[in-house]
């Protein structure tokens, strides 16, 4: 049991936020008898293991360790290629051991990477073994049928067979700036595309990306504090510099190749593959500006495309799990939005209406599809929040989860495996079941934390922004008013005002030092309706607003004193801090300025011209949505505020030039600030005693700066 003298500060850094322990990355097999899952021994062990759960008709479930890297590397450490490293930086994958598989198509046969080395798991068996081929490798996925693995392993996509014979080269690198199978920068940053390769079901061929960053304009990433290391080259997309470019090609086990042809110079971006059996390979590629999208399918012969559906939005078209697909008769599955509402739409019919705001496609049925989704603007309940497991088909809708809170789900083979986040419960609790009815829950060794989280839902203002408030443990009202945090992400992607208990704990222990701590979800944030999101179009500047809004709106409900009143973010809202204590300081007293984008044309492509368009053309807008600009500070009100800025030195995706500008800027404007540089840490901060001491260090410096203490 964990000691209640532990801190949760240490606590929260030791277990990796409470995840630790806790199953994920849920498959289930196609017959329905097991349920496969990552899990790592304790809740404190970073070393995930491989599980199965045996579902067999009529006996009581039961688990099953498969494999354990602790037994597969005979105790020695593991090793990591730069190549992984990025890809785990990409996804925010901070644990170690085996941190993803993937399944043949009955689910019969896993495969994993670990310590560069391909490993196969035959998950009946409960055995698994390393495979002779070279490495490191990166990303190996069995065939359908389970006889080859594909993997990459130097730039070059790869095939062996099952039982380690016949390794080959399908597709090599033709110089250092080309590799096959594996997914570009921007697409595993942004288009949550982790992958680059995808097999035919019929496990005679496989589509294979082929990317040049050559284009790419090359950055340096040092660590200053070890001089003797040689910068790290990183090929980063700039906004409105070039892309990689990106070609796909049909590539058959003896190495012969067809490339898929379409209009790459109108729309550049590979977002999502689709290849089943219900249909053609299906590809979704967007414009620059993502504005339109095409849906086209591929000629197995010949590489040619048709276009199936077409999608255009004067604003911006968004990316989502699990779409597009075909469904089991044929008919395209894709998520859109229509007459103001982001439905579900099944070949010609709109299944879903204002009511729910997709989320994700989480499995496509031969009579339903399985979704996830939040409230929409016509939704009887606000739901503030909350996102729900839905089964849709042309006879309605069914809710499956049935708690408040945050779910999602796997479904195969009658199986449903339901993951289940409340307010009232620490963790996620993984819940299997079979025709609706529960048959077994996954155990969870994740850490019970020290605190709880008592997170108050709501909304504020005119324009009912969702929002969580939480006081001090044993706060009374004759205590008075209470200095205020605002702790928001507050941006695009990013929703933190959730019906579930973790997600709060940090803001519940900044509460517990004696602030009323106030999260925000303004717009631009997901989950309630299209216009919602894309009112950020050329000014992510209005997130702002909207935290203004919600705290003056909230005053007259909670014990605020608006006379001391801080901010703290990390990435987007590290930027939203830095926004609000220079040009509102009438508001905001002080900020902690988290892994900040501070000049917007310092950020990536697909994201930051999603939201305000060319640099080039658009210099203004680039100029109002930045923080500091080449002339100095940008639009800074004339007070000046405390200010803590905090950054990764070796951070390859928000990179620390955004904070050491911003110090310069500051600097240059006289105005006085802090700055805390975390020497070998990168956008994540993986890292305990560095978690633990930055949120030690934020305390101090907000009650320093709202003259709390002397």
């Amino acid at each position: 049991m964990t000691s209640q003298k532990i801190s949760f500060p240490r606590q929260h850094a030791r277990t990796m936020r409470f995840t630790l322990g806790a199953p994920r990355a849920f498959t289930v097999s196609p017959d329905g008898e097991r349920v496969v899952f990552l899990r790592s021994g304790s809740g404190t062990d970073r070393s995930g293991r491989l599980w199965v759960l045996d579902l067999p008709p009529g006996e009581a479930p039961k688990e099953r360790l498969v494999a354990d890297p602790q037994t597969l590397l005979g105790g020695s450490a593991e090793r990591l290629s730069a190549q992984e490293r990025a890809r785990r930086e990409r996804s925010r994958e901070g644990s170690a051991g085996i941190v993803g598989y993937a399944v043949d198509e009955a689910a019969e046969l896993a495969a994993f990477a670990l310590s560069g080395k391909v490993y196969v798991a035959e998950l009946r068996a409960g055995t698994a073994r390393a495979l002779p081929v070279p490495g490191p490798v990166i990303d190996p996925r069995p065939s359908p049928d389970g006889r080859h693995i594909a993997y990459v392993a130097k730039g070059a996509l790869r095939v062996v067979g099952a039982e380690g014979d016949g390794d080959r080269a399908l597709a090599e690198s033709e110089d250092e700036h080309v590799s096959y199978g594996l997914a570009e920068f921007i697409a595993a940053e942004e288009m949550q595309r982790s992958r680059g390769f995808w097999w035919s079901p019929e496990s005679d061929r496989l589509l294979v990306a082929r990317v040049d960053d050559s284009p790419v304009r090359r950055w340096w990433i040092a660590d200053p504090a070890h001089p003797d290391r040689r910068p790290a080259e990183v090929a980063y997309p700039a906004a409105g510099t070039p892309n990689a470019e990106v070609r796909l090609f049909l590539t058959g086990l003896d190495g012969a190749r067809t490339e898929v042809v379409w209009d790459r110079a109108r729309h550049p971006y590979l977002a999502q593959v689709h290849w089943s059996s219900a249909g053609a390979p299906l590809l979704l590629v967007q414009a620059r500006d993502q504005q339109s999208q095409l849906y086209l399918a591929v000629d197995t012969e010949s590489g040619a495309t048709r276009t199936v559906h077409v999608d255009e939005d004067p604003v911006w078209l968004d990316l989502f799990p699990g779409v597009p697909a075909w469904a089991p008769d044929g008919r395209l599955v894709r998520i859109a939005d229509e007459g103001g509402a982001r439905v579900l739409a099944v070949g010609d019919r709109l299944l879903t209406g204002a009511q729910l705001q997709l989320r994700a496609v989480l499995d496509i049925g031969g009579s339903d599809v399985l979704i996830a989704a939040s409230a929409g603007e016509e939704a009887a309940l606000p739901e503030i929040g909350e996102t729900h497991v839905y089964r849709v088909n042309e006879l309605g809708v069914e809710r499956i989860s049935e708690e408040a809170g945050v779910h999602s789900a796997v479904r195969a083979g009658g199986v449903t495996v339901l993951v289940s986040q409340v307010p009232d419960r620490p963790g996620a609790r993984a819940d299997v079941l079979r025709d609706g009815r529960r048959i077994a829950t996954v155990a969870s060794h994740a850490q019970e934390p020290v605190l709880s989280a008592r997170a108050h839902l709501t909304e504020g203002g005119a324009r009912r922004i969702p929002c969580a408030v939480l006081l001090p443990e044993g706060y009374k009202e004759s205590d008075g008013p209470l200095p205020v945090l605002m702790d928001p992400y507050g941006g695009p992607h990013g929703r933190r005002v959730l019906a579930a208990h973790n997600p709060h704990l940090t803001s519940q222990w900044f509460a517990d030092q004696g602030f009323a701590v106030v999260v925000a979800d303004g717009r631009g944030t997901p989950g309630r309706s299209p216009a919602w999101e894309k009112a950020v179009k050329n000014d992510l500047a209005l997130t702002v607003d909207d935290q203004i809004e919600a705290l003056h709106a909230l005053a007259g409900r909670f014990p605020l004193d608006l006379g001391k009143v801080a901010i703290r973010g990390w990435s987007f809202g590290g930027y939203l801090a830095a926004l609000a204590v220079l040009r509102r300081p009438d508001v905001f007293h002080a900020a902690v300025v988290g892994a900040p984008v501070t000049d917007q044309r310092l950020y990536d492509t697909h994201y930051t011209e999603r939201y305000l368009g060319d640099p080039a053309q658009q210099p203004e807008v680039y100029a109002h949505n930045s923080v500091l600009t080449d002339e100095g500070l940008s639009e800074a009100a004339h007070q000046a505020r405390p200010m803590m800025i905090i950054h990764g030195l070796v951070d390859d995706n928000v990179v620390v030039a955004h904070a050491l500008r911003l110090s310069s800027a500051l600097l240059a404007a006289g105005r006085p600030h802090e700055v805390l540089p975390l020497s070998g840490v990168t956008h994540m901060t993986p890292q305990e005693q560095v978690a633990e001491n930055l949120l030690l260090l934020q305390v101090d410096f907000l009650k320093r700066s709202l003259g709390l203490i002397g």
